[in-house]
């Protein structure tokens, strides 16, 4: 039996992925930051520019290997990499952004053939700093994509908020999957 599983975040620059993953890794993160120097820099210093890489603990001696991608679309080849071997998809949405809906379809069209074959959750970061759109709103929009997934508000920031979102991930895949949280 593998005890090794592979989970995927992704989402548009300043989203949470590196946050998401440095707060509910077991392990020292592996960034590949890099100073921004495009557009990006108005939003943020730095950039994912490869991946990140986490480590979580499941129970039984499980593991789930976290990789976050990039969010800017120049690097979307990494998107292709980092998704061979995975088991489902965290995509975290900024509600501060211009069109959170608009970031939401793109990732949603990326990513289609990947979640298609695996499963998906979707993260609403940034709800204290603007509270629209609300969660139905985004499950309103996701009606259209014939897609039922689990949508939550989360703070990148806190261990137990992203742990719900993967629960709720992991929960579609395998109900006798656990989290330690």
């Amino acid at each position: 039996m593998n005890n090794n599983y592979k989970l995927i975040f992704t989402g548009p620059v300043g989203a949470g992925k590196t946050t998401a993953i440095s707060s509910i890794s077991d392990t020292p993160p592996v960034t590949t930051d890099a100073v921004a120097t495009d557009m990006t820099q108005n939003i943020k210093e730095t950039t994912t520019v490869a991946m990140d890489y986490g480590i979580m603990q499941l129970g039984g001696g499980e593991r789930l290997h976290l990789y976050g991608t990039p969010g800017q679309e120049r690097f979307n080849f990494m998107w292709d990499i980092l998704t061979e071997g995975g088991i489902g998809l965290i995509l975290l949405l900024d509600n501060t952004r211009a069109d959170p809906f608009q970031d939401m379809h793109f990732f949603l069209n990326s990513f289609r053939e990947f979640i298609d074959s695996t499963h998906l959750a979707i993260g609403i970061t940034q709800t204290d700093r603007c509270a629209t759109p609300r969660v139905d709103q985004y499950q309103q929009q996701l009606k259209g994509t014939g897609l039922k997934v689990p949508v939550f508000e989360i703070d990148a920031r806190e261990r137990r908020d992203v742990v719900v979102l993967i629960e709720a991930l992991l929960f579609s895949l395998a109900p006798d999957l656990k989290v330690s949280a």
